[in-house]
């Protein structure tokens, strides 16, 4: 599966996908680093076929009122440790990349993975 992580998360996410065998990009690694637009970010993930991944609550607006970016994955955990975050996506992303065949937004708390419908 194909990444896009916003720049509000740390860069290591992208390695950590990557390390599991799936195509990750970090905001840092675009040109315009961690000041690429949300637009352009939602660009690029449909241009490149990726799952935004992010903080953002913006990107839930755009994506309840445009279904854009077409996949969406919000980190809702609020104020988080790195190890703790990575912890919590190695025990989530099995059941995150299923879930992402066949549904479109999901959400990930400190307790739980969200499956919106």
């Amino acid at each position: 599966m194909k990444f896009i992580i916003d720049a509000q998360l740390p860069r290591k996410l992208a390695f950590l996908l990557r390390n599991a065998g799936h195509d990750a990009l970090h905001t840092f690694d675009l040109p315009q680093q961690n000041t690429t637009s949300d637009a352009e970010i939602i660009d690029i993930a449909a241009r490149e076929d990726r799952v935004v991944v992010t903080k953002d609550a913006d990107f839930v607006e755009t994506f309840i009122l445009f279904r854009r970016p077409q996949k969406l994955v919000v980190i809702a955990t609020g104020n988080i440790r790195n190890t703790e975050l990575e912890s919590i996506i190695i025990s989530v992303l099995p059941a995150m990349i299923t879930a992402l065949a066949t549904n479109s937004y999901l959400e990930i708390t400190r307790q739980a993975l969200i499956i919106h419908e």
